[in-house]
């Protein structure tokens, strides 16, 4: 992913109101972030433990979608659960519910779509290695590095066909 001007990701949220956007907390290391790690954007709220925001790369230009992440009891270590972008398993809740409101009239009326991703939302980083989880990763596949990111940017884009259309 290219580098992003804290201008572009602000500008580039479709699913919440411009003042929410100006006003959201960038990631804590944005300054140090290993942007040519990275197929995509993505970071929960240091500020507000129950908001996620996610930005990619698409069409030439930049989708942000701002999500809820919702309060619950923490899942006991033994669960394992696997993140739909990355196909990482996590245990101990490290995948979460994430949903995102629709863009447009649906939004208005409070249509929303759920997916579930690894709550810190570093999947580029898990599936370079550059992460370990608890679990002990992602499923022993052979699929190339290139393939693995094709399938994490088809399984986002996805997401974000859903939560626009």
């Amino acid at each position: 992913m290219r580098t992003l001007a804290e201008h572009d990701i602000r500008t580039s949220f479709v699913n919440c109101s411009k003042g929410e956007a100006k006003r959201l907390d960038l990631p804590k290391d944005y300054a140090d972030l290993p942007w040519d790690e990275l197929d995509f954007l993505g970071w929960r709220d240091p500020g507000a433990p129950g908001r996620a925001y996610l930005v990619a790369e698409r069409d030439g230009g930049l989708v942000g979608i701002s999500l809820r992440v919702p309060a619950g009891a923490a899942r006991g270590f033994t669960t394992r659960s696997m993140c739909s972008l990355c196909l990482t398993t996590r245990t101990g809740g490290g995948v979460s519910l994430m949903t995102a409101r629709r863009t447009g009239e649906a939004g208005r009326q409070g249509n929303s779509v759920g997916q579930y991703m690894c709550g810190d939302l570093d999947c580029s980083l898990y599936l370079r290695g550059k992460k370990q989880t608890v679990a002990g990763g992602g499923l022993d596949e052979s699929l190339t590095l290139e393939q693995k990111v094709a399938r994490v940017l088809t399984n986002l884009h996805s997401f974000l066909d859903s939560v626009t259309r």
